[in-house]
């Protein structure tokens, strides 16, 4: 028993000694956590140096976009043929995918031999034995007469531009084919299959790095896959980047595929203070002196190498095999990377390291096995050291990308120094997770490897173009061309031209309503108004004091609701609470008994007989107050003036919002002679009221036009002199069927919800209120075809008045980030990917692009009349314009400017935001009209 222990006790006292021995003479390849921590940090600047334009140029970790835009989502199927290249074997891979409901896969496959003469040789012999070898599949599979997709692992650094293309920057590993570096492997591949054009009739879809393929490959079994990574005979890395952080790339929006490949780090000399003797030895001794060192020290086509290196160097300096040397252990490459896995076995280590030693011609003595087991064990744990760091750095650059404090997510492993070598998966994982403890890491082994993974980009690729194929067939609804712009601005001219002839007017769409504001103001207007503002659920009351000379106006106003039980009650009870509402204002400003004369903004369709006359035509936005439509709003108004017997008011005009928009623009520039208005939706509250479940879908507030028109032209109103402000009510323009051609079924949608079906077309096209539920009918189509928000249709996708015109300013704002999309997104209840964020977005930009050059188009009919009508070559002409779509949605004023410009190029169109021409407008007209009514008495 004794004699046990004593042996035992001699054996580890060996153990030790040898273990420190070895120890002492590797000192340099034994890497603290700190020294990790630095190469981490390390790392992180240089993945930042190759993201950047100016930066990639000298950068060693090149960071090559990979077009791959999209990790599976379980919806693809269908056959796919695959190709990999780039290892010790070539394969060819026939992948079923199909989807029903279960994620499956099939195949088969087949592994061709890659012969030195061929991958150093010529590259278009290469090419041809490749395309050889897929004909040859292709006939033993019976395949040839189908038409599929392929996709091309291709595992050497290649610059690309599209999915489907890549430039060879280098050969790598132990390729060196001839007149390939630079030049497109997938023509080359492309122009090889030619010569089997009988049996060949691929598509090449997409060419892949094998880690790509690593990370698609493990990303169709869990869909947090985010970063691949090899560790074989090569080694590298890719991860999903965001497209706002890649330089190289056009386009902010969503995530591409970086392949890092990280094998170069420390080409640039960014690891010469951890680089060792030994390590120098194998880089002038390999095919590609000075590059990829950092693959050098890590990868399975060096390691064994490594370990043959500093076993001779050991034994030459008398501390292994007795200072004994055999002539097998000078020949490079007699140690392979699975003679380094055998002999760090956990039990049969000792025993396979003794024969491996001895096939090498050696005599080793047991502490000779210890040593040289533990020079394996400091060479493969230095390997997953480095890769750990470098790996950590890329996850610390995810966590950061998507701002959080904790990161879930998964690796997809895959190389078989990773697969055969018994502790090496284990000491990876337990150094990154030391390394970046905020993060949750799962690591997952690539079943079939990299090629099913080039099927699956493939099957992403076909998947994503058949969708992105049916999305553009919807926005292709939304995109005008120049023609149809300019038949839209044609059909709007005959519109006006119809509505201000008599005989025509009864039929016109666009009614072409007389104002009677036949002046503009010139500066002398001076003294107190009142100013009442009804056009949405809110009413206004006014004083607006102006001042001459200095044209300065100062207003004071309270605003006061109007319930939904008075909008839809009686007439008498809307005009009497319209009362009540200016008692209480004259009684805040202290200003009861003054008898001040008062303009009216009333904002619906009025047909005026004179400026105090105006007879309510219909009512639109949710009022509905009965005995109103056919009646004198100004009358009704003096009567409740009169029932309730406690003030005195002068009447003096009844105004429509979009002139005071004009006059107010006109108090300013005295070339405005136009007035817009591009209103958005109001907030949530009014929105549902107006498109509300109960009361179904009013008229949205608004979209419309008023100008100055010569006197001689308006044949409704006496009289030939001067000029008088036509309000055009253009909202109606297309009710008799001419903008059918450029409707799309989603307009139809939100015309037949519509409280007035077949009324206000033009309107339901343009005006901020419409456009969100136009957005919100295309939505719901694309998800019920399966192509957005995993085609579920949430409960809040399918509430009338969701999309806000905010929430579209919001969502088509270049300073946000599709994070941001997806939250508002999120707000609206719609569980978004990145993919979806990126379609909405630019399914809102489709929707208010067609609305801004629609309104340019009828803007255009007008500035052109005016041109016309003024008998001139070239007109400059001032726009005021109101309303929130144009104040603030990101582009709808570029688009719109643009649009007039290139339909009507002799005008030059001015814009000017008017300030409140509801209440300063209506004050101005009313200052205006009083001071033509003192000239006219003077006469």
């Amino acid at each position: 028993m004794f004699a046990v222990h004593l042996l035992a006790f001699y054996f580890t006292k060996l153990k030790e000694d040898q273990i420190k021995k070895v120890d002492r003479f590797l000192y340099h390849m034994r890497l603290s956590d700190e020294t990790l921590l630095d190469i981490m940090a390390r790392f992180q600047a240089e993945m930042q140096k190759g993201l950047g334009k100016d930066t990639n140029p000298t950068a060693s970790v090149k960071m090559l976009p990979t077009f791959v835009r999209a990790i599976p989502d379980g919806s693809e199927n269908g056959e796919f043929l695959s190709l990999d290249l780039g290892g010790s074997k070539f394969r060819v891979l026939k992948v079923q995918v199909s989807e029903e409901g279960k994620r499956n896969v099939q195949m088969e496959s087949q592994f061709y031999p890659t012969p030195n003469e061929i991958i150093r040789g010529n590259g278009t012999e290469l090419f041809e034995y490749v395309a050889d070898c897929l004909a040859d599949f292709m006939k033993t599979k019976e395949l040839t007469q189908k038409k599929l997709p392929l996709g091309l692992t291709f595992s050497f650094p290649c610059k690309q531009t599209k999915l489907e293309e890549g430039i060879l920057l280098s050969w790598t590993k132990k390729f060196k084919a001839r007149g390939v570096l630079g030049t497109d492997v997938v023509s080359s591949l492309t122009n090889a299959m030619k010569r089997h054009q009988q049996d060949l009739d691929v598509d090449i879809l997409a060419l892949v790095n094998d880690t790509v393929g690593t990370m698609m490959t493990c990303a169709y079994d869990d869909p947090y896959c985010e970063v691949g990574v090899i560790i074989g005979t090569g080694t590298n890395a890719c991860y999903m980047e965001d497209m706002s952080n890649i330089d190289l790339v056009e386009g902010d929006e969503g995530r591409m595929c970086i392949n890092t490949e990280w094998g170069a780090f420390g080409d640039d000399g960014a690891l010469e203070d951890i680089r060792t003797e030994f390590d120098r030895e194998l880089d002038l001794g390999s095919l590609n002196p000075g590059k990829q060192l950092f693959e050098k020290m890590i990868s399975g086509l060096y390691l064994g190498e490594l370990v043959r290196l500093i076993l001779l160097k050991m034994a030459k300096a008398g501390l292994l095999f007795g200072g004994e040397k055999s002539s097998a252990l000078h020949i490079k490459g007699k140690i392979e990377t699975r003679h380094v896995a055998a002999m760090e076995r956990y039990k049969e280590g000792l025993a396979n390291t003794r024969e491996i030693l001895t096939d090498l011609g050696l005599e080793p003595s047991d502490a000779d096995c210890i040593a040289v087991q533990h020079v394996c064990t400091i060479v493969s744990f230095r390997s997953a050291n480095l890769c750990a760091a470098a790996l950590a750095a890329i996850l610390t650059r995810l966590r950061e990308n998507k701002k959080l404090v904790r990161l879930r997510t998964t690796v997809g492993m895959d190389g078989t120094l990773y697969k055969i070598h018994p502790q090496y998966p284990k000491r990876l994982h337990k150094v990154v997770r030391k390394l970046v403890p905020n993060c949750d890491v799962r690591f997952l082994l690539s079943e079939s490897g990299s090629t099913k993974g080039a099927a699956m980009v493939t099957a992403v690729a076909s998947r994503v173009q058949a969708q992105r194929k049916q999305i553009d067939k919807v926005l292709a609804l939304f995109r005008l061309t120049q023609e149809q712009l300019v038949g839209v601005r044609n059909k709007m001219r005959v519109e006006f031209e119809y509505g201000l002839k008599k005989d025509t007017h009864p039929r016109a769409t666009v009614k072409m309503l007389p104002t009677y504001v036949c002046g503009m103001p010139d500066g002398t207007e001076k003294g107190k108004f009142l100013a009442l503002d009804l056009g949405g659920t809110n009413f206004r009351v006014l004083l607006v004091k102006i001042r001459s000379g200095r044209r300065s106006v100062r207003m004071y106003n309270k605003i006061f609701a109007i319930p939904l039980e008075i909008m839809q009650g009686t007439g008498e009870e809307l005009f009497d609470h319209i009362v009540q509402c200016i008692a209480d204002f004259l009684d805040y400003m202290g200003l009861k008994g003054a008898q001040l004369p008062l303009g009216f903004t009333f904002s619906f369709p009025c047909r005026q007989a004179s400026i105090d006359k105006g007879t309510l035509i219909e009512w639109t936005k949710g009022f509905k107050a009965t005995d109103c439509e056919g009646e004198d709003v100004v009358d009704m108004l003096r009567e409740a003036i009169k029932r309730r017997n406690e003030f005195d008011l002068d009447i003096v005009a009844v105004v429509n919002d979009t002139v005071g928009t004009m006059m107010t623009c006109g108090y300013e520039d005295s070339n405005c002679e136009v007035g817009l208005i591009a209103e958005g939706a109001q907030d949530g509250e009014e929105l549902e009221r107006n498109l509300g479940e109960e009361q179904g879908v009013a008229q949205g507030t608004g979209s419309n036009m008023c100008y100055m028109e010569e006197m001689r032209n308006i044949e409704l109103v006496e009289g030939d002199e001067g000029k008088m402000c036509i309000n055009t009510e253009w909202g109606g323009f297309g009710d008799n069927g001419c903008l059918d051609d450029i409707q799309t079924q989603y307009d139809k949608e939100v015309d037949e919800g519509s409280l007035n079906p077949g009324k206000q077309r033009y309107e339901k096209m343009t005006s901020g209120m419409y456009l969100g539920e136009i957005v919100r009918q295309i939505l719901i189509d694309l998800t019920k075809q399966g192509l957005l928000f995993r085609g579920h249709i949430s409960e809040r996708l399918q509430t009338r008045g969701i999309f806000e015109t905010k929430f579209l300013s919001q969502i088509e704002s270049d300073r946000l980030a599709l994070l941001q999309v997806r939250r508002i997104l999120q707000q609206l209840g719609l569980d978004s990917t990145c993919e979806d964020s990126i379609v909405v977005k630019e399914v809102c930009g489709a929707v208010s692009r067609r609305a801004a050059q629609l309104y340019g188009a009828g803007l255009a009919a007008i500035v052109e009349k005016r041109r016309e009508d003024q008998g001139l070559e070239h007109v400059r002409i001032t726009v005021g314009v109101d309303g929130t779509l144009y104040k603030l949605h990101p582009h709808f004023s570029r688009i719109l400017r643009e649009t007039v410009k290139e339909l009507a190029p002799q005008c030059d169109v001015m814009f000017m935001l008017s300030e409140d021409g509801s209440g300063k407008g209506a004050a101005l007209i009313t200052a205006v009209a009083k001071r033509l009514q003192q000239a006219q008495r003077e006469h």
